[in-house]
């Protein structure tokens, strides 16, 4: 997959600015209400014009200003999951999925109905119309939808946004599903860390209608001044992991990369399989010696690489593990009392159940 990007636009007294190239799964798209998201994915599909700009998915260009190419939104093949489903309410599930393909010839059709079905666990809801699904439902039967209309690009604007904490955590093992089961790319908009550190391949980052960062998510999970205050307590770090082993009693799965073992709670995958873990800074405890008789089961050796400011008396602490990063945000008191500084061996303690996913891997 590749997502060629460069576009200029004005509305009003609100100027866009954005350029990127993304060849992963999942390209999200954050940044804080009014920074420009919308706006970018709206040119994406062909709904706003841009003054200037270039447009490409998989080498097709959809638009391409300077040489006059404007696909109409209704040729760019691109499915649209928006905040709310918006199903059409006189139909049930399945004449809403129908709607779907019905914009698709037969002979362009690669999406199967049954496995689309399967892969979003909706086939107890086909009989049913809008007014008796829940919200989660809703948004699984429109990612159904727009995933029938066999897009070569899908795109969604805040999909999460309307829903409750309980209905966010029921419907992003659909989205990981998606993103690790088909080969559509995803442009997925948000504000949340929380999402967009679990399910991105790529991050693009919109602050005041620019780009203000650009790159894989690992990477991005790193820069602490591109979190918005009120999400500052998502603040963490990616660890791309593999499987290494289950132990059914215990309830435990252990994952293995450079910067050490980790144990998360349940069952994740096959052994060998590809897995994410996000581990926020809140949740690390620092030890300058290696802690022995504790109830965390994670304990990560590193090098202090950054200690920065984060707040009057607080920090954040930048570990390297074996080449991985791990933030931990203690208070300027424990930094200094553990003499923490660049160069410094420290230990990164964390619970099993404070390991956030893991999901199926984005690379």
């Amino acid at each position: 997959m590749s997502l060629d990007i460069d576009v200029s636009l004005a509305l009003g007294g609100f100027h866009l600015e954005a350029a990127f190239e993304s060849a992963g799964p999942v390209t999200a798209v954050f940044g804080a209400s009014g920074s420009g998201k919308t706006s970018l994915v709206n040119v994406i599909a062909g709904l706003i014009r841009p003054d200037r700009g270039l447009v490409r998915v998989d080498g097709k260009t959809l638009t391409d200003t300077a040489n006059g190419v404007m696909l109409a939104p209704h040729r760019r093949r691109i499915g649209y999951v928006f905040q709310d489903a918006r199903l059409f309410p006189h139909l049930t599930v399945s004449g809403n999925l129908a709607y779907g393909e019905w914009f698709v010839p037969a002979r362009e059709r690669y999406a199967a109905r049954g496995q689309v079905i399967e892969l979003l666990g909706i086939g107890h809801l086909l009989d049913r119309r809008p007014a008796g699904l829940s919200g989660g439902e809703k948004q699984r039967v429109a990612i159904g939808r727009a995933l029938l209309a066999s897009p070569r690009l899908l795109l969604m604007d805040e999909p999460l946004a309307a829903l409750d904490a309980q209905r966010k955590a029921e419907i992003m093992p659909y989205l990981e599903r998606l993103r690790d089961e088909t080969r559509i790319p995803i442009v997925y908009v948000s504000h949340s860390v929380a999402e967009v550190m679990r399910l991105a391949s790529d991050i693009a980052v919109l602050a005041h209608g620019r780009l203000a960062a650009f790159g894989p998510a690992a990477a991005i999970a790193q820069r602490l001044d591109l979190v918005p205050p009120e999400e500052d307590d998502e603040t963490g770090a990616i660890i791309d992991m593999t499987v290494a082993g289950h132990d059914p009693q215990a309830g435990l799965t252990r994952l293995r990369s450079a910067a050490g073992d980790v144990f998360v709670t349940g069952a994740v995958g096959p052994g060998g399989a590809p897995a994410r873990v996000r581990i926020r800074a809140r949740d690390v405890m620092l030890a300058a010696e290696e802690p022995k008789k504790i109830s965390a089961l994670n304990i990560l050796r590193g090098t202090v690489a950054a200690v920065s400011p984060a707040g009057p008396h607080a920090v954040t602490v930048t570990l390297d593990c074996g080449g991985q990063a791990l933030l931990a945000r203690i208070t300027r008191h424990s930094a200094e009392a553990l003499q923490l500084k660049p160069g410094s061996t420290a230990y990164g303690v964390v619970k099993a159940v404070s390991v956030s996913g893991p999901s199926a891997s984005a690379r």
